[in-house]
């Protein structure tokens, strides 16, 4: 084996670790050393590769959500669609292992919060912005978007409500896509009295 074949076997056996590890120790608790063993490696080229706890965390948690192009779907679809891009999303082994450790970090580690802002900012807005052909209530309309949809993850697959655990994905896109329809294209009454 090539040794840059060597160097990327033990940077994907690194991630692959330190996924697992955030996923179910969380960020305070995780350790390079943990981290190192788990992947069979020293705890040196875990320093090597991502210099720091937080340089592990940062390329565990790379987020890119290949949200759906909206310009072509219907107006009364666009909840159906988000709802569902999200559902299989979260059900995806991507999903249940980056996305998890993203959200449940967030409450407790300021880059984790800081990633969520950035993936909010970067590619919710613009999503939500193409859905409503850039309202200027856009952005109220993506924090509501990603208030339930965040809500959604964390109840289903972090805290595991059993309501909410034992609904298949059609259902849970049924369920949530009258909502991020509201979201995306609702009157909103923000600030009314």
């Amino acid at each position: 084996m090539a040794f840059t074949e060597r160097s990327r076997a033990a940077r994907e056996a690194i991630l692959t670790a330190a996924r697992r590890r955030f996923t179910e120790e969380g960020y305070e608790r995780t350790t390079i050393r943990m981290v190192a063993a788990d992947a069979g490696l020293d705890p040196s080229m875990v320093m090597r590769y991502y210099g720091s706890k937080d340089g592990l965390f940062s390329a565990a948690v790379d987020v890119d959500l290949h949200l759906p192009h909206l310009v072509d779907v219907p107006s009364d679809e666009l909840g159906r669609v988000v709802a569902r891009h999200f559902v299989e999303l979260w059900e995806s082994d991507w999903g249940q292992g980056t996305l998890l450790i993203l959200i449940r970090s967030a409450a407790s580690h300021p880059e984790a919060a800081e990633r969520v802002r950035a993936v909010f900012t970067e590619q919710v807005i613009p999503l939500v912005r193409q859905a409503t052909g850039d309202r200027a209530d856009a952005d109220v309309r993506a924090g509501l978007l990603s208030t339930h949809l965040l809500g959604t993850a964390l109840c289903r697959y972090i805290l595991r409500l059993p309501p909410v655990v034992a609904m298949d994905a059609d259902a849970l896109v049924d369920a949530t896509a009258p909502v991020l329809q509201h979201c995306l294209t609702s009157p909103l009454t923000c600030g009314r009295s």
